[in-house]
């Protein structure tokens, strides 16, 4: 009988903000119908910008795609990616808190101001990923990437509290964490930052590359 190997489940946002594309969304997509060598399988589900864990949340959808793999195995993967308004690296997330205040409304058109992510939860969880190997698997490639000690208080961080909440009680793939990658190029020409983006291609060789690398450690 052949061994059932590990499998991807990697996540990206839909557009918010005024904007009508997302990286994050794109990336995955193409992540998912190309495939990462190490990995069985590798499926995306794209998330709503609505924060919360009630019906049309990011955090349902999360929970629906998860419960899609079927019964975890050893070695299954979960990673989140998110956009970055202001970097022009790819940023492995260290940790998530539990606070959510959002700059600007959700796509719910709701605006949070200093709540918790889970009430009673932790105050905070690290990525169950090997942070530091990743970016170095990204430059090995000639993606610039580096850790970041700050997931924000959005979605982004939202969405990785809830994934390593899940995970740590056994509902989500143990090794998960979070990317957050650059806008692309006529994002930040339209937001006035042109130095801050990442092609679309770059940002998909960076990440499959630090994919390689975790479906490896």
């Amino acid at each position: 009988m052949t061994a059932m190997g590990p499998r991807l489940l990697i996540t990206g946002f839909e557009p918010f903000g005024g904007s009508a594309v997302n990286p994050s969304m794109m990336a995955a997509e193409v992540i998912a119908r190309v495939g990462v060598d190490g990995f069985e399988s590798c499926r995306c589900a794209i998330l709503p910008v609505v924060g919360g864990t009630g019906p049309g949340s990011a955090c349902r959808a999360l929970l629906g795609a998860v419960a899609s793999l079927g019964p975890l195995r050893d070695g299954d993967v979960l990673v989140c990616l998110g956009e970055s308004m202001r970097s022009d690296s790819l940023h492995v997330e260290r940790v998530a808190v539990n606070r959510r205040s959002y700059r600007i409304a959700d796509n719910a058109g709701t605006l949070v101001e200093d709540k918790p992510v889970v009430e009673g939860g932790v105050a905070a969880r690290f990525a169950t990923l090997p942070v530091d190997d990743c970016c170095h698997a990204a430059r090995h490639v000639g993606v610039p990437c580096q850790p970041s000690d700050s997931a924000g208080t959005y979605l982004c961080n939202e969405i990785m509290f809830h994934s390593l909440d899940l995970a740590d009680v056994g509902r989500a793939p143990r090794r998960c964490g979070f990317i957050h990658v650059p806008q692309l190029p006529e994002q930040a020409q339209l937001d006035g930052r042109p130095d801050s983006s990442m092609s679309l291609d770059d940002t998909v060789r960076g990440i499959r590359a630090i994919l390689e690398r975790v479906a490896t450690s």
